[in-house]
């Protein structure tokens, strides 16, 4: 039977997204589109997540009427160490999303306060542990673009539009009347859904396969459970080529994060959803310590060698990255394929990097 709940949150957020997509139509095409809807609400989330976790702290210290929004850039800036060791970023008070949001409409540079409050918040992390977590997660909003108007006034006025359509989300189906939604409460994953729609929305229109950018949250949770048959609780979860996330971050929803001792794992060879599921990551609450997501192709350059062993590997294979098979020496030459005795050929297309991922198991599933 039909979770009424679920359903009535997911249409609320396809609705909300609809909307946002109907303001922006005409002049950002609907690939571009999704870039600057998860990014926003990526600011978003960081944003509430830090408050919540300031005043949480200062309020649980006595100080009940604590507001972190409300404190001064100056008088912020004394916790900015322990912040970033804690929780691997900073945000000045001026440049948290409910603040710049509040400004928008009368902020004639809001492209460039943008601009700023995201270089500031990548900036944040450089030369500490968070910092390769941080690094460009920002780069495909391109709030200078042309696609969001000829002219400053009018990319401005997109994003105004932008920041108020996000800002209305309601991501909570607490009642508490906080402003920050706590997308845990959630009975759907937000942003896995957002992710999701946005996708069905947009990719045929784009030319390009849905399926290279995500897999579908039910083939997530199907793969996920055939991989932990017997099990409570992992080391780690890797998934070699690994997309938005979707089947790392099932782990964390079906065991709970904390059962996941030693993190989540993965590799990507697109740029712009390599950074979406760092994004994921982080919307989904795994500290910044507890994953490691890299950028490349996981065929040829595998990034995880000394992190073995995982003790559960999921994956839906990256079936359009091109083979080299039996011409590539060093694929010839990979402890991950060599035991198979012959390499599938590179005119084999799609079937041979079935092969090949195949022939990670081995190596890459130790116990």
């Amino acid at each position: 039977m039909p979770d009424s709940k679920k359903e009535q949150e997911r249409a609320e957020l396809h609705r909300t997204i609809w909307n946002i997509a109907n303001d922006l139509r005409g002049s950002v095409d609907g690939w571009d589109f999704k870039q600057y809807v998860l990014g926003i609400l990526f600011y978003r989330y960081i944003s509430e997540n830090l408050i919540d976790y300031i005043d949480a702290g200062e309020r649980e210290a006595g100080d009940v009427s604590f507001d972190y929004a409300e404190l001064s850039d100056g008088d912020a800036e004394q916790a900015r160490e322990d912040l970033v060791k804690t929780k691997g970023f900073f945000i000045l008070p001026s440049d948290l999303f409910e603040n710049v949001r509040r400004r928008a409409a009368n902020d004639e540079n809001l492209n460039e306060t943008l601009e700023k409050v995201f270089h500031n918040i990548e900036a944040s992390a450089q030369g500490t542990g968070s910092e390769e977590n941080f690094k460009g997660l920002f780069d495909d909003i391109d709030v200078n673009s042309n696609k969001l108007g000829g002219t400053v006034a009018k990319r401005n006025e997109k994003l105004v539009k932008l920041l108020n359509g996000v800002g209305d989300m309601d991501l909570s189906s607490s009642k508490t009347g906080q402003a920050c939604g706590d997308y845990k409460d959630n009975t759907i994953d937000v942003f896995g859904d957002a992710y999701e729609f946005l996708m069905g929305m947009y990719a045929s229109n784009a030319g390009k396969s849905g399926g290279e950018y995500y897999t579908p949250q039910e083939v997530s949770e199907l793969l996920t459970r055939i991989a932990l048959v017997g099990k409570t609780e992992v080391n780690k979860v890797y998934d070699p080529a690994c997309g938005s996330g979707s089947l790392l971050l099932k782990f964390a929803k079906i065991l709970g994060k904390e059962n996941v001792r030693l993190g989540f794992f993965g590799q990507e060879i697109n740029i712009t959803t390599y950074n979406l599921c760092r994004i994921n990551m982080f919307l989904h609450d795994i500290d910044y310590d507890k994953f490691d997501i890299a950028h490349g192709d996981t065929l040829t350059d595998p990034l995880h060698w000394d992190d073995e062993p995982f003790e559960a590997i999921v994956s839906n294979p990256p079936y359009s990255i091109k083979w080299g098979g039996d011409s590539n020496p060093l694929l010839i030459n990979d402890p991950r394929f060599s035991p198979a005795g012959v390499l599938a050929p590179k005119s084999s297309g799609s079937s041979s990097v079935r092969t090949s991922c195949a022939g990670e198991s081995p190596r890459l599933s130790r116990r």
